[in-house]
């Protein structure tokens, strides 16, 4: 278990077994950050040929490692580039990559820009982000995480530092415990099981504002009406479940309520999916993770307002059992939709969380799925859409480039109400099978049951999985997105008037 502390020190005086310094592009070559001036010192005038003879251009991405040979205490300085613009972004993203570069280190000092809070905490949480591993199902070895890793900054004593370093790390636990969740083989995270870790990480909270939960079965499923939860997991052995977290603080004067996708395996059900593609489908969970995960948190960081986070969890599998073509299903509250197609399941498990939410007339709600794949053909994957009302739209832009995430508003089109209602024996069409505008589509379908409340819907299907390599802070596999900006969204929720 990594140790992290954050101290104003000298790293050409610390003796760690690793130095990391920042490393900036400029049109006279690269020159090292703020943050590692005293290794420049140390190294003086035989600085800037070793950079030249070691090929470093201080690009973002890069990270070079140097054994010291007694010019510093440390015996191995890792320079990493931060491009020509060390922001905090970009210092988040050389940390990650600088934890990843540092292997069989006991102990690492991070010297790169931080002499802001808002820097400190991206050095902590970069770092801690980028050392990720989803090592469970590994045969286990020696671990290569230093046992210590300490952040340098001339800010170390000030308390606002101190608390953003502190936040960092509330953050990089959230979201690390988000990617062990989406990574998790589908055969040991089914809904029950989902539901018993959510029930075993509230058990173990050891800190912040209180969290209760509540999980219903799908006995009580069946009770409320939920036939939306109940229609996509009817033909899995492991039932459906619905997961309620209630943070309530006193004194709390605003009332966010979360929704999530928590599709623990999506097949397609009798909508086959493509074989070739199916192994991924384990993240189709990613956005219950999010939500759950932002709300732990909110309430470790003791941010004011009531957070109500419902997570519609369910196995989307075939079988005599499963929900067809042409059935029509009755959401909780009683709207009548009609299924055209079985692999766009995730809207109808949101539509009874999104239903059962609005009875608790929060101020606002955002739900977060990796909804639609028409979302990943529009922006790619690694942008994220969002749509909704104007209001709450803004104010998830505004949290997510707080967050550094990258979202992106998408329309909702008056012909995708349109759309939504063609269907001539139940209220709703689920899906139209129209090739364009697949996810304005889905959005159109959600809207429909937020009961004109203040609402924002997150489609997250492209970032929240990364099948390729590492990059900076962003692991592969399951990436948590999304629960940084839940949590500047909470943020800045609580403190409208």
């Amino acid at each position: 278990m990594t140790s992290y502390s954050l101290r104003n020190a000298s790293p050409a005086k610390s003796r760690a077994d690793a130095v990391v310094v920042g490393v900036v592009t400029g049109p006279s070559g690269p020159t090292v950050a703020p943050g590692g001036q005293d290794v420049a010192k140390a190294y003086g005038r035989k600085l800037a040929p070793l950079l030249s003879a070691l090929g470093v251009t201080g690009k973002a991405g890069e990270t070079v490692k140097v054994p010291t040979s007694g010019t510093i205490s440390s015996p191995m300085l890792v320079l990493v580039g931060l491009g020509s613009d060390p922001d905090h972004l970009a210092v988040r993203r050389a940390a990650g990559n600088a934890a990843r570069s540092v292997t069989n280190a006991a102990s690492v000092a991070v010297a790169l820009p931080a002499d802001t809070p808002e820097l400190v905490r991206a050095a902590a949480e970069g770092y801690a982000l980028g050392a990720y591993s989803f090592t469970t199902y590994k045969a286990s070895g020696p671990s290569k995480s230093p046992g210590e890793v300490v952040v340098l900054s001339p800010v170390a004593r000030k308390k606002d530092a101190i608390a953003a370093f502190e936040e960092g790390q509330v953050i990089a636990g959230a979201v690390a415990r988000t990617r062990d969740l989406v990574n998790t083989p589908p055969n040991d995270l089914r809904p029950p099981s989902f539901a018993d870790a959510i029930a075993d990480i509230v058990k173990d909270r050891g800190r912040g504002g209180k969290v209760t939960i509540q999980v219903l079965d799908e006995t009580q499923l069946a009770e409320l009406g939920c036939g939306g939860l109940l229609g996509v997991g009817s033909a899995s052995d492991a039932p459906p479940r619905l997961v309620t977290l209630t943070y309530t603080p006193k004194g709390a004067k605003r009332h966010l309520a979360l929704v999530g996708k928590g599709i623990t395996f999506d097949s397609g059900g009798l909508s086959i999916k493509p074989a070739a593609s199916m192994h991924e489908m384990k993240s189709d969970m990613a956005g219950a993770a999010a939500v759950l995960n932002a709300t732990f948190a909110i309430a470790d960081l003791g941010l004011p307002l009531q957070v109500t986070t419902y997570a519609a969890l369910a196995e989307n599998m075939l079988g005599g059992s499963a929900m067809r073509p042409g059935d029509v299903i009755t959401i909780h509250g009683g709207t009548t939709v009609e299924v055209l197609n079985t692999d766009a399941e995730g809207r109808l498990v949101l539509a009874d969380a999104l239903v059962l939410a609005t009875e608790q007339k929060p101020d606002a709600i955002l739900d977060v799925a990796t909804l639609t794949g028409a979302m990943v053909v529009a922006l790619g994957d690694k942008v994220s859409g969002v749509m909704g009302g104007d209001d709450v739209v803004a104010d998830v832009l505004y949290a997510a480039r707080t967050a550094r995430e990258d979202f992106w508003p998408m329309p909702i089109p008056e012909q995708m109400s349109e759309r939504i209602h063609t269907t001539k024996i139940a209220d709703l069409s689920q899906h139209d099978w129209i090739r364009w505008g697949g996810g304005l589509f889905a959005a159109a379908f959600l809207r429909e049951f937020t009961a004109g409340l203040p609402w924002a819907h997150l489609d997250i299907a492209g970032p929240s999985f990364n099948s390729g390599g590492p990059a900076g802070h962003v692991s592969s596999g399951g990436t948590g997105v999304a629960v940084s900006t839940l949590v500047e969204f909470a943020r800045a929720f609580a403190e409208e008037k």
